[in-house]
């Protein structure tokens, strides 16, 4: 199973020939769509769903989009190829085991709605977990922590990632910082996960 880390939140997993594609936001490279057979959202937010980039890729290539019954009203035009995915239920995509945890998105704040949020354990080896700290029931080879966002808080986001106690982790949903931002996480990080931390540029491929 190859992967290649996009900007901010998306992933791009090939295996065996399938291509599935993670949280393609706006904030990421449209060609992390090309070619998919399956795409997995984790919920309706701009910076996981690109619904622009996905419709298009759609039209060229139709294929499933998986991710919570809420996309629906976000896919406009799309919504046909939704396929609703409930946390605890397990699926193949383009030929990829995957189990869906969590349920609902961290919360931003009291006056902001709460909206469905999955995570997605692909082959029981990554978990990408969306925008929640919710740790899986499995073992975990691979996690991607979304290391900055205006839910999180920098304790929890440390806390979560010694909860999984994955071999390696890699930063997720990154795009907002700045040079400054990535410089002083990443120390802090490297130096609290109690793990392998590293932070990826966009279109770097690594096996898993």
């Amino acid at each position: 199973m190859q992967l290649t880390k996009y900007a901010h939140s998306c992933l791009r997993v090939e295996h065996d020939g399938g291509v599935l594609v993670i949280d393609p936001g706006v904030f990421s490279d449209p060609v992390a769509l090309d070619g998919a057979d399956a795409v997995l959202i984790t919920h309706e937010h701009p910076d996981h769903l690109n619904v622009e980039a996905v419709t298009r890729q759609l039209d060229r290539r139709p294929a499933p989009v998986y991710g919570p019954a809420s996309l629906s009203a976000a896919l406009g035009d799309a919504a046909e190829a939704l396929r609703a995915v409930q946390p605890g239920e397990s699926f193949t995509a383009a030929g990829v085991a995957v189990r869906a945890y969590g349920g609902q998105h961290a919360v931003i704040h009291p006056d902001i709605p709460v909206v469905e949020n999955v995570g997605y354990l692909i082959n029981d080896v990554v978990y990408h977990p969306g925008d929640a700290l919710v740790v899986p029931d499995l073992p975990v080879d691979t996690l991607f922590a979304p290391i900055h966002a205006a839910w999180s808080k920098f304790s929890e986001v440390v806390d979560f990632i010694r909860a999984v106690a994955p071999r390696r982790v890699y930063a997720l949903h990154d795009a907002l910082l700045n040079d400054n931002g990535y410089g002083l996480l990443d120390r802090q990080y490297a130096a609290l996960s109690q793990t392998d931390y590293r932070r990826l540029e966009p279109g770097t491929r690594l096996d898993a």
